[in-house]
């Protein structure tokens, strides 16, 4: 099959993403093979590129948006029919043991395995999943629309929860891309104004589109003081930024992998006044379940760019010098 897979981390212009052919892999125990139809390209795969995030394994394919068909049951694999269109995400083992496993806090788990990390993920014609972390698929929404949605919908989704924006409530965005976008619809449908600050003039223009209140430059001030803000770009200096923003008793959450360092914060001017500063780390199945419904049920609506799959090289430089609009997308058949 074709796949591309990340033989030496290395800046993305260098193309530290390279094709081959690679056998077409059996689904073990419990796992179910799909073939992809379509894999989000999402900046979580830009960091493993470039080494942001140290590889867990040599030649891995990357890719955690991932729809597609059953082809292939492992052994005692019941949960999908042979045909059914189901997704890929990020998270995709947990222990179930430890105490965070327990007490339904998976996304913290001690011993968690992440698709396109620990084991090849949708940058392929072919890939394997245990059935438990797969998610059927709304059907309001195509192969390429619901790509995003398994990370960047979802994620964005755990996001706007740890950043506890009330009803009706005032919310900064700081970066808008493939996450943001859709996270913004979602609080749109809760009743809030929404605020983007974002380099990209493109990006600015779709955020007017999809209905914020204003948009204007990362280090823009917003026209009024912030319920929550919501960190999407990989930026530590907009940090001190944001949590300026902030209204008294705000909340900043910080929704990516990787951050770059964050400046010093001044205590009186950034947190005093019971702002909070929070990270936010992967999400459960849960978060993955009620995003997905409250999606399909609200209308969300995908912007996405879309590549074939033999340009996966190049989807990804464009991601890394935002020429994206929105998400962007291999369509692998």
């Amino acid at each position: 099959m074709r796949a591309w897979q990340i033989d030496r981390p290395a800046p993305v212009d260098l193309r530290p993403l390279v094709r081959r052919e690679k056998p077409i892999p059996e689904p073990a125990a419990g796992e179910v093979r799909v073939r992809v139809s379509t894999c989000g390209v999402c900046r979580t795969d830009l960091h493993l590129a470039e080494g942001d995030l140290q590889p867990r394994r040599p030649g891995t394919t990357p890719g955690h948006e991932v729809v597609g068909s059953v082809d292939a049951l492992g052994e005692g694999a019941s949960r999908f029919a042979l045909g059914a269109r189901i997704g890929i995400a990020w998270l995709r083992h947990t222990c179930g043991q430890c105490r965070f496993c327990r007490h339904g806090r998976e996304n913290l788990c001690l011993e968690p395995a992440f698709t396109g990390w620990d084991a090849d993920g949708g940058y392929a014609e072919y890939a394997v999943v245990d059935e438990r972390y797969a998610y059927a698929l709304p059907s309001e929404f195509s192969d390429v629309e619901a790509a995003p949605l398994l990370c960047a919908g979802i994620i964005g989704y755990r996001s706007l929860k740890r950043a506890s924006l009330p009803p009706g409530g005032r919310l900064g965005i700081y970066g808008f891309g493939a996450s943001a976008h859709l996270a913004m619809q979602v609080a749109l449908s809760q009743g809030a104004t929404v605020h983007v600050r974002t380099r990209s003039v493109q990006a600015q223009h779709l955020a007017m589109t999809l209905g914020a209140a204003s948009a204007a430059g990362a280090f823009d001030d917003p026209p009024e003081a912030l319920d929550a803000a919501v960190l999407f770009a990989p930026t530590g200096e907009l940090v001190p930024v944001a949590l300026r923003a902030l209204d008294r008793g705000g909340t900043l959450a910080v929704a990516g992998i990787h951050l770059s360092d964050i400046p010093p914060i001044v205590y009186a001017d950034q947190l005093f006044q019971e702002r909070q500063l929070r990270s936010v780390t992967a999400n459960t199945r849960a978060d993955g379940e009620e995003f997905l419904s409250i999606a399909a049920r609200i209308g969300i609506r995908p912007t996405t760019t879309s590549y074939p799959l033999d340009h996966a090289d190049r989807a990804l430089a464009d991601l890394a010098h935002d020429r994206v609009n929105g998400a962007a997308v291999l369509e692998v058949r």
